[in-house]
């Protein structure tokens, strides 16, 4: 294994604990602040938003610079943004500081993944892709329990210190051990008339639906997960220490969601997101009721992650079908689009707290989301049965000949 891919593994790391822990700090930075949590919850939407927006534009100037210097910047920038996360004085400054950290995670991973799969032979592109991801799974399972741990023991301002300089260790990697790539960064693929054929993609109607349930699907999972702290203190009567395994919990159940997802994306992709959309949208419904009991709580929040996470490889390679050989810019606009969902979710679930409806209202929500985004999957599947039907037809019907008329025998060519 080239020891630069541990050095954005690192970097994956960061950036996936910065962007979930906050979800178990919620209480701690609205009391801080004398704000209430659907206020907090505004950190996660800004982040999400932010991810939105960055992601398209760095990818787009990531076409102009040498990729192991924008990989550089990009860490840079997400120091930055963690250490005004963590030294704001007001909450406006923290949501200022969130998202500029956010800014440099869509670019950052469509960047990683290409300079990855250049560290390694031909046939070892996509395992050298999955484990920059793993930093992403890990951070999960081990950077975001421990860092809402060390929020509530010691302060949320010290978990935000300690991502960055998770972030400087990435730098710091990143500087030492990726090779320069003259070679890729003159590819012609990284023109301006490359970036034009990127943006025709976006009229493909499949492409839309497929970010669109990239939209609604993710984004069902955070309705609920955003705002898990207060669910599980005040309707499941866990005390405030306990979040940090509910969270380990969830976390377990992306890894497995995401290696399922994988597994199976390649060989019935839709199939595959019909099983997951609407499962994730019953089990959330359930998690309505779940969500006012110990035991059942900590069954179904696990499920909510693999089922969640079992939804993005295949979303992610629906677009990536869908983008023919113009697929860069698109990629980064659906990691976007996982956080517009997440922004629109997090938005949704804490205005029907704040309409009275109760500390479990988001897990409606999440499940009316993802049913959508089910409905959205649906209405693909039979517009590409029926292009493809019409193309089959179009292909067996030679142009000016009538579809109810025989077509005349084809010409044999003549040898000489």
């Amino acid at each position: 294994m080239p020891l630069a891919l541990l050095a954005l593994a690192i970097g994956a790391f960061g950036i996936g604990t910065t962007e979930f822990v906050i979800m178990g700090l919620l209480p701690q930075v609205a009391e801080d602040f004398g704000i209430s949590v659907p206020t907090a919850g505004l950190l996660t939407t800004g982040y999400a938003l932010g991810v939105v927006v960055g992601a398209p534009l760095l990818a787009v100037l990531g076409t102009r610079i040498p990729r192991k210097r924008m990989l550089m910047l990009l860490m840079g920038l997400f120091v930055a943004g963690n250490l005004v996360t963590a030294l704001a004085p007001t909450f406006g400054l923290v949501l200022t500081g969130r998202i500029i950290a956010s800014l440099a995670h869509g670019a950052f991973f469509g960047i990683g993944a290409i300079v990855a799969a250049d560290l390694v032979a031909p046939s070892r592109k996509a395992g050298a892709i999955a484990l920059m991801f793993t930093g992403l799974t890990v951070a999960n399972v081990v950077g975001v329990p421990l860092g809402t741990l060390v929020g509530q023991q010691i302060g949320w301002r010290v978990t935000f210190l300690l991502v960055a300089a998770l972030g400087v260790i990435g730098l710091a990697g990143i500087a030492a051990l990726v090779p320069g790539t003259p070679a890729a960064d003159r590819a012609p693929g990284r023109t301006a008339g490359s970036v034009r054929r990127e943006l025709a993609a976006f009229r493909n109607v499949q492409v839309v639906l497929a970010m669109l349930m990239t939209v609604l699907g993710f984004g069902g999972v955070f309705a609920a997960v955003t705002y898990i702290a207060p669910m599980m203190t005040g309707a499941a009567g866990y005390a405030e220490g306990s979040v940090t395994w509910l969270l380990v919990l969830f976390g377990l159940g992306m890894v497995a969601g995401n290696l399922v997802g994988g597994r199976y994306a390649d060989r019935r992709l839709m199939p595959m997101l019909f099983v997951t959309l609407g499962s994730l949208a019953a089990v959330l419904a359930v998690f309505s009721f779940t969500a006012h009991d110990k035991v059942l709580a900590a069954i179904t929040i696990p499920l909510i992650g693999a089922l969640g996470f079992a939804t993005v490889p295949p979303l992610q390679k629906r677009v990536l079908d869908q983008t023919g050989d113009a697929p860069t810019l698109a990629s980064a606009v659906n990691i976007g689009a996982f956080n517009l969902g997440n922004a629109l979710a997090a938005w949704l679930g804490g205005a029907v707290i704040a309409a009275g409806l109760g500390v479990t209202a988001p897990n409606w929500v999440g499940a009316a989301m993802a049913a959508a985004a089910l409905a959205l999957a649906v209405l693909s599947a039979a517009l590409e049965r029926r292009s493809s039907a019409v193309a089959g037809a179009t292909a067996e019907t030679p142009a000016g000949t009538p579809a109810d008329r025989p077509a005349a025998s084809p010409r044999v060519p003549v040898r000489t």
